[in-house]
């Protein structure tokens, strides 16, 4: 087969005729996934459906020509709609004019924010969110999603609100109003997406568009109180600049920065599972600074703001996608629609619209990682519950802060507290080893040995001063006499200058003593040139070894011949 030229669109060297086809059976099947999700996701965030069409245009072919996944599918996720919902609803009436001017500012304070972390290679600060912080928070935030469904689900009036106590309360005040032919279109339409879900390949949430709107125009039930999308605009949406407030911006940078770095870790988790064999490589910033631009161009053209979503880019990579030519032919689908099918979408029940959502969200609730973090590690089990737990009872942001907060201290704990040992003799084993796990170890007469196996720096060195005396001041409560303290510096790395002021405390503490020797053993070439750097090699050159503990033990059989 002849082959096309690449260079763009994330085009294989191999990409044929044959690729082309892949990509548009591809494209048309998310197509077909994303014009009711998109219109979804738009109501989520409290705006006008139409705006998730407007969202899955220009964004999507900016990034289908600079992104650095093949399969990536971008667009209106159910995750920042719903920040954009919890940020912009307190400052302005959702679907208003100037809700919807917000939202516009919003997406564009969101994507410059992306596109500075790109520019600055900052996609590193993903590291310090830990998973479990992200799997805690998007579990609560898939609740919280879908209690503020329950409305639209229903077909009752609810309040306005992004924690869970006041959804309940506001659904339970309001149950007498259930309007029944809106609950059953819910309940139907939910059952069919979740239960027929994994039987069928067929596009199960446009039939169930296609059925409900069927329906409710043949029955009149609009005028049975069913609410329905009504007019959907046609065409697409004219240039526009996004109106500047430096006050509305201060008051929407939280929103903005807890946006853009959700999308980054989505966009990230996405991208390295979906990632061949046969795919470049994963470039973070790139990511970064593509999706931060189509959020930049995005608001011109009515959209808010973007990013991967994993549901559509599986059904992409399943469906057969060779590159982002699949996302092009999707972009061009939802052009179409918005020319010629909007007027279609008039009898569409909004209950139809919140199934959709509760269905896509059930698989975010992700209890597995709570088991096997509990399993595991429990306090990292504990992280994922409180950042749940705050997410639900404080608010999407507040919950997040706090999550990434407790993570952030539990390392910091860990940090400064390394792991260090005490080593003896194993005689089955003949090696050293942890004399409190391995039972049949035992210590050497005359000889403390500890083994410090993490980087040695300003913040844990303190702790590793306190263990030596703690060990130090054992060892002398034994009858035999104490000679020497033997530190196995193999696990250490690095050290900076604040450990190496502490060291030669330590260094000379035992010397003004005179009756216990210190030695360093078994340092690594990056530590021993720190330590020559520091003149170690002059002020104390007897206490540095470069050889293994079993080695210098050996070496060193007797304490009269190397005291300092």
């Amino acid at each position: 087969m002849s082959k096309l030229p690449g260079g763009i669109l994330n085009l294989p060297p191999d990409y044929d005729r044959q690729s082309v086809k892949q990509d548009i059976t591809a494209g048309l099947t998310v197509f077909i996934m994303l014009v009711p999700q998109g219109m979804a996701y738009a109501l989520l965030a409290g705006l006008p459906p139409v705006m998730g069409l407007y969202a899955s245009t220009i964004p999507l072919l900016l990034y289908a020509l600079f992104g650095s996944s093949r399969h990536l599918a971008v667009g209106p996720v159910a995750l920042s709609s719903i920040l954009i919902f919890s940020g912009v609803s307190a400052f302005a009436e959702p679907q208003s004019s100037n809700y919807i001017t917000l939202v516009l500012l919003l997406t564009l304070m969101t994507g410059v924010l992306q596109l500075l972390l790109g520019l600055l290679n900052a996609g590193a600060l993903v590291k310090f969110i830990s998973q479990n912080v992200i799997n805690g928070f998007t579990s609560a935030v898939a609740i919280i999603i879908g209690f503020s469904q329950l409305g639209n689900f229903f077909g009752v009036d609810m309040s306005s609100q992004n924690q869970i106590l006041p959804l309940a309360l506001s659904f339970v005040k309001n149950i007498s109003d259930i309007h029944l032919p809106t609950t059953i279109i819910g309940l139907v339409s939910l059952a069919v997406l979740i239960g027929l879900r994994k039987r069928t390949r067929l596009p199960l949430p446009l039939l169930v568009v296609i059925v409900s709107i069927a329906i409710v125009y043949l029955f009149q039930l609009e005028g049975a109180g069913v609410k329905i999308v009504g007019e959907v605009p046609r065409g697409f949406p004219g240039f526009s600049v996004p109106a500047l407030d430096s006050s509305a911006m201060v008051m929407l940078l939280p929103t903005a920065l807890t946006i853009a770095f959700i999308a980054m870790m989505e966009s990230l988790s996405i991208t390295k599972t979906l990632a061949g064999k046969d795919s470049p490589p994963l470039d973070v910033n790139k990511e970064l600074r593509t999706i931060g631009t189509a959020n930049i161009v995005g608001p011109f053209f009515s959209s808010y703001a973007v990013t991967g979503s994993f549901s559509r880019s599986a059904v992409n990579y399943r469906a057969g996608a060779v590159s982002q030519v699949a996302m092009v032919i999707t972009a061009a689908g939802i052009i179409l629609t918005l020319f010629f099918l909007t007027p279609l979408f008039y009898y569409l029940p909004q209950a139809v619209l919140a199934a959709i959502i509760l269905s896509a969200v059930a698989g975010l609730i992700n209890v597995p990682s709570l088991r096997y973090a509990f399993r595991i590690k429990p306090v990292d089990g504990w992280v994922w519950v409180v950042t749940f737990a705050a997410t639900l009872l404080t608010g999407i942001q507040w919950g997040l802060l706090i999550g990434v907060g407790v993570s952030l201290c539990i390392l910091i704990h860990r940090i400064s507290q390394p792991h260090i040992v005490e080593v003896g003799w194993d005689d089955i084993t003949r090696n050293y080893r942890d004399v409190e796990r391995f039972t049949g170890t035992e210590r050497m007469p005359g000889k403390v040995l500890l083994r410090i196996d993490a980087r040695i720096h300003f913040s844990n060195v303190t702790y590793i001063e306190k263990v030596v005396e703690k060990k130090v001041k054992k060892a002398e409560e034994k009858p035999e006499k104490l000679y020497d303290v033997i530190i196995d510096m193999g696990g250490v790395n690095d050290i900076d200058t604040a450990g190496i002021d502490e060291l030669e405390r330590l260094i000379r503490t035992y010397t003004i003593r005179g009756d216990i020797n210190i030695w360093f053993v078994h340092l690594k070439g990056p530590v021993r040139d720190l330590l020559q750097r520091a003149g170690w090699e002059e002020r104390f050159p007897d206490v540095m070894s470069d050889l293994t503990l079993d080695e210098f033990v050996k070496e060193k059989q007797t304490p009269n011949d190397y005291m300092i």
